[in-house]
Protein backbone atom coordinates (compact mmCIF):
# COMPACT_ATOMS: atom_id res chain seq x y z
CA UNK A 1 0.00 0.00 0.00
CA UNK A 2 0.95 3.33 -0.40
CA UNK A 3 0.62 6.82 1.94
CA UNK A 4 -2.10 7.85 -0.76
CA UNK A 5 -3.94 4.43 -0.47
CA UNK A 6 -4.36 4.98 3.13
CA UNK A 7 -4.90 7.83 3.47
CA UNK A 8 -7.64 7.93 0.99
CA UNK A 9 -9.15 4.59 2.69
CA UNK A 10 -8.66 6.64 6.37
CA UNK A 11 -10.86 9.46 5.05
CA UNK A 12 -13.61 6.86 4.19
CA UNK A 13 -14.35 7.18 7.94
CA UNK A 14 -16.13 10.20 9.84
CA UNK A 15 -14.34 13.28 10.88
CA UNK A 16 -10.68 12.26 10.56
CA UNK A 17 -8.01 14.68 10.98
CA UNK A 18 -4.71 15.05 9.33
CA UNK A 19 -2.06 16.98 11.61
CA UNK A 20 1.74 17.52 12.29
CA UNK A 21 2.06 17.64 16.44
CA UNK A 22 4.95 16.48 16.67
CA UNK A 23 7.05 17.69 13.17
CA UNK A 24 7.02 18.34 9.89
CA UNK A 25 7.51 14.39 9.01
CA UNK A 26 5.17 12.98 11.25
CA UNK A 27 1.79 12.86 9.78
CA UNK A 28 -1.23 12.22 12.32
CA UNK A 29 -4.27 11.21 11.58
CA UNK A 30 -7.25 11.85 14.21
CA UNK A 31 -10.64 11.70 15.23
CA UNK A 32 -12.47 13.56 17.96
CA UNK A 33 -8.87 15.04 18.67
CA UNK A 34 -7.21 11.73 19.39
CA UNK A 35 -4.87 9.73 17.42
CA UNK A 36 -5.14 6.56 15.92
CA UNK A 37 -3.17 6.45 13.10
CA UNK A 38 1.05 7.56 12.59
CA UNK A 39 2.40 7.61 9.49
CA UNK A 40 6.34 8.58 9.54
CA UNK A 41 6.62 10.22 5.58
CA UNK A 42 10.05 9.80 5.55
CA UNK A 43 10.32 5.98 6.03
CA UNK A 44 11.05 4.05 3.41
CA UNK A 45 9.63 0.97 3.59
CA UNK A 46 6.01 2.66 4.19
CA UNK A 47 5.42 2.49 8.02
CA UNK A 48 2.27 3.38 10.44
CA UNK A 49 1.85 3.22 14.28
CA UNK A 50 -1.70 1.64 15.01
CA UNK A 51 -3.33 1.12 17.89
CA UNK A 52 -4.28 -2.57 18.68
CA UNK A 53 -6.41 -4.92 21.55
CA UNK A 54 -3.04 -6.03 23.72
CA UNK A 55 -4.44 -9.60 22.92
CA UNK A 56 -4.26 -9.12 19.15
CA UNK A 57 -1.17 -7.04 19.13
CA UNK A 58 0.62 -10.51 21.11
CA UNK A 59 -0.69 -12.86 17.88
CA UNK A 60 0.18 -10.06 15.53
CA UNK A 61 3.90 -9.93 16.67
CA UNK A 62 4.19 -13.78 16.84
CA UNK A 63 3.13 -14.04 13.41
CA UNK A 64 4.63 -11.03 11.25
CA UNK A 65 8.41 -9.85 12.03
CA UNK A 66 6.45 -6.69 10.16
CA UNK A 67 4.99 -6.29 12.84
CA UNK A 68 6.62 -4.83 16.47
CA UNK A 69 5.88 -2.33 19.82
CA UNK A 70 5.40 1.03 18.59
CA UNK A 71 8.58 3.35 18.77
CA UNK A 72 7.74 6.13 21.62
CA UNK A 73 4.53 4.82 22.42
CA UNK A 74 2.74 2.01 24.47
CA UNK A 75 4.32 -1.21 23.19
CA UNK A 76 1.38 -3.05 24.66
CA UNK A 77 -1.34 -1.00 22.46
CA UNK A 78 0.74 0.48 20.01
CA UNK A 79 2.24 -1.54 17.16
CA UNK A 80 4.91 -0.16 14.58
CA UNK A 81 3.95 -2.05 10.68
CA UNK A 82 5.95 -2.07 7.88
CA UNK A 83 3.44 -2.37 5.44
CA UNK A 84 6.15 -4.23 3.02
CA UNK A 85 4.63 -7.63 2.96
CA UNK A 86 2.05 -7.22 4.23
CA UNK A 87 -1.84 -8.22 2.47
CA UNK A 88 -3.57 -4.87 2.21
CA UNK A 89 -6.57 -6.79 3.77
CA UNK A 90 -4.66 -7.31 7.42
CA UNK A 91 -3.62 -3.06 7.13
CA UNK A 92 -6.61 -1.79 6.17
CA UNK A 93 -8.20 -4.69 9.80
CA UNK A 94 -5.45 -2.58 11.40
CA UNK A 95 -6.48 0.87 10.47
CA UNK A 96 -10.02 -0.13 11.08
CA UNK A 97 -9.66 -1.43 14.88
CA UNK A 98 -7.33 1.84 15.72
CA UNK A 99 -9.79 4.22 14.47
CA UNK A 100 -12.58 1.65 16.32
CA UNK A 101 -10.88 1.39 19.51
CA UNK A 102 -9.88 5.32 19.47
CA UNK A 103 -13.64 6.41 18.82
CA UNK A 104 -14.99 4.32 21.35
CA UNK A 105 -12.60 5.94 23.80
CA UNK A 106 -14.35 9.37 23.52
CA UNK A 107 -16.58 10.44 25.75
CA UNK A 108 -20.23 9.98 24.65
CA UNK A 109 -20.51 13.53 23.81
CA UNK A 110 -17.52 13.73 21.69
CA UNK A 111 -18.86 10.39 19.96
CA UNK A 112 -22.31 11.71 18.99
CA UNK A 113 -20.47 15.09 17.84
CA UNK A 114 -17.94 12.91 15.30
CA UNK A 115 -20.85 10.81 14.52
CA UNK A 116 -23.19 14.12 13.26
CA UNK A 117 -20.59 15.25 11.16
Amino acid sequence: MTVEEILEYCHTKRAVEETFPFDKETLVLKVGGKMFLLIPLENQPLTIAVKTDPEWSEELRAKHPQISGAYHMNKTHWNSVVCEGLRKELILKLIDQSYELIFNSLTKKKREEVSSS
